[in-house]
C-alpha cells in the first residue's frame, strides 16, 4: 500500500512481516526460541508480543503507519547492532592475525554503520 503524501515508500503488513521475521531469526538463540526472541524484541523495542506473532505468521492483513515506522526503526537498530558485533569480530581477527581481506571487510562494515546512522539520525555509538 502506498500513501500519496509519502512518495513511493511502501508501508505494508507484508513488508513489516519481512522485517519482523528477520529480527526474530537473528534474535533467536536456536530452534524453538522464537517466543523468547519475540519477548526480547518486545522489551527492547516496545512492539507487542502478539503484534510480532501475527506479523511473523503472516496473519496481519494491515499495518498502520505508526506501527510500520516503529518496526522499521527497530529493524534498522537491530541491523546496526548486528553490524557492530561483526565489526568487533573483525577487529579481534585483525589483532590475532592481520589480514588484508579482513581489513577490507572491516572498512566496509564501518562504512555501512556510518550510512545506517546517517539514514536513521542515530549516532549513539561513534564508529572508530
Amino acid at each position: 500500500m502506498t500513501y500519496p503524501n509519502e512518495g513511493h515508500k511502501i508501508m505494508s503488513a507484508a513488508q513489516a512481516s519481512i522485517y519482523v521475521r528477520e529480527m526474530i531469526h537473528r534474535e533467536a538463540r536456536g530452534p524453538g526460541d522464537y517466543e523468547n526472541a519475540m519477548r526480547r524484541i518486545e522489551a527492547k523495542y516496545g512492539v507487542g508480543f502478539w503484534t510480532l506473532d501475527h506479523l511473523r505468521k503472516g496473519k496481519a492483513k494491515t499495518c498502520d503507519v505508526g506501527l510500520y515506522a516503529q518496526i522499521k526503526s527497530a529493524f534498522a537498530d537491530h541491523c546496526g547492532a548486528h553490524a557492530r558485533r561483526l565489526l568487533k569480530k573483525a577487529e579481534i581477527a585483525q589483532i590475532v592475525e592481520p589480514n588484508d581481506d579482513v581489513a577490507a571487510i572491516e572498512t566496509e562494515i564501518r562504512a555501512l554503520l556510518a550510512r545506517l546512522e546517517a539514514a536513521t539520525g542515530n549516532s549513539k555509538e561513534a564508529v572508530k
